[in-house]
């Protein structure tokens, strides 16, 4: 992977109203389109830690992917992909509530079903989950796990649809939209992702409104980062013996890095290039897995940013 140059960054300064978030450069065309660029940056630890080539590629094609076999579902914010790393979209409102999917008693973070269920929880997210659940195991059915940034200072909050209506972050109408668009594309996913040989455990999913108050689906969908993926075939035999479900393993770069230092206070050590390529492996697969077809290279020693500057001219 050592052959394709990542892409650190694509500021272009013809362009206007330039954001640069976390992953991707952004920028607002004054007639209501964005610019969306996935850099190959990977970020941790509050900051960014490394670039992994091919990376914002296979996001954007991964996303494009399940647009454009979910736009029956519900409206999505494509216009169209320019260049391989780049989609221009409506700008949106971005709906103050992220809609997480869970089919599985998974997670880790503080706000997953399976961190509070270990905590003793069963009332979490306005739902009551039964007792007698293993790590990992398949839920009754789907659940709508809702999280929002508005109330505690920028942490994710455990949100019921109780909470999101009265507290006003959600009419009524919009919580019904908003619901129904994400269990039903998260049916699709787990359908169309079982006939690749995966397990579509749990998903996240961003809605805005456009400029007719249309709810809208935002920035991905179904990707290696937005979404937990485990392999089909192997799942029963490691579910029965209490193993971890097998996985897209992404986390090299971070779990070397962990292991060296603690990289919220100090600097990172050099990291190899063989993790950099490992990782960068593992998406292009991930990629062809999900989708079922091969991956699109670059041009080996191609300048993604010189690429990309090309083929966005005509919104200069």
């Amino acid at each position: 992977m050592s052959d394709y140059l990542p892409l650190h960054e694509a500021v272009i300064p013809e362009l206007p109203n330039y954001y640069r978030g976390k992953v991707r450069e952004n920028y607002d065309l004054p007639d209501g389109r964005r610019i969306l660029i996935s850099t190959d940056r990977l970020s941790a630890f509050d900051r960014a830690i490394a670039a992994i080539p091919l990376k914002g590629q296979v996001l954007t094609q991964t996303a494009r992917y399940w647009f454009e076999r979910t736009a029956d579902i519900c409206p999505n914010h494509v216009l169209e992909y320019p260049d391989p790393n780049v989609v221009v979209g409506r700008r949106l409102e971005i709906l103050p509530v992220e809609m997480v999917v869970r089919g599985y008693l998974a997670g880790t973070t503080g706000t997953s079903i399976l961190t509070l269920y270990k905590q003793g929880r069963r009332e979490m997210y306005g739902l009551t989950l039964p007792e007698g659940l293993s790590d990992n195991e398949a839920l009754p059915q789907p659940i709508l796990t809702p999280t929002s940034k508005a109330f505690d200072g920028g942490h994710d909050e455990p949100l019921s649809a109780r909470q999101i209506v009265e507290g006003g972050l959600l009419t009524q109408a919009q919580w019904d939209t908003v619901s129904a668009y994400a269990l039903a594309l998260f049916a699709r996913g787990q359908a169309l992702s079982l006939e690749r040989g995966l397990i579509l455990a749990d998903t996240k999913y961003e809605f805005g409104t456009d400029a007719q108050g249309r709810i809208v689906l935002a920035d991905e969908i179904h990707t290696p980062d937005s979404s937990r993926y485990w392999f089909a075939a192997s799942y029963p035999e490691r579910f029965a013996a209490g193993g971890k479900p097998e996985s897209f393993d992404k986390d090299f770069v971070r779990n070397w890095v962990v292991a060296r230092c603690d990289p919220y206070t100090q600097d990172l050590p050099p990291i190899p290039q063989e993790l950099i390529d490992q990782t960068s492996a593992v998406y292009v697969r991930a990629f062809e897995t999900i989708t079922g077809t091969p991956f699109a290279y670059p041009l080996r020693g191609e300048d993604p940013a010189a690429r990309i500057r090309r083929n966005l001219a005509r919104y200069f």
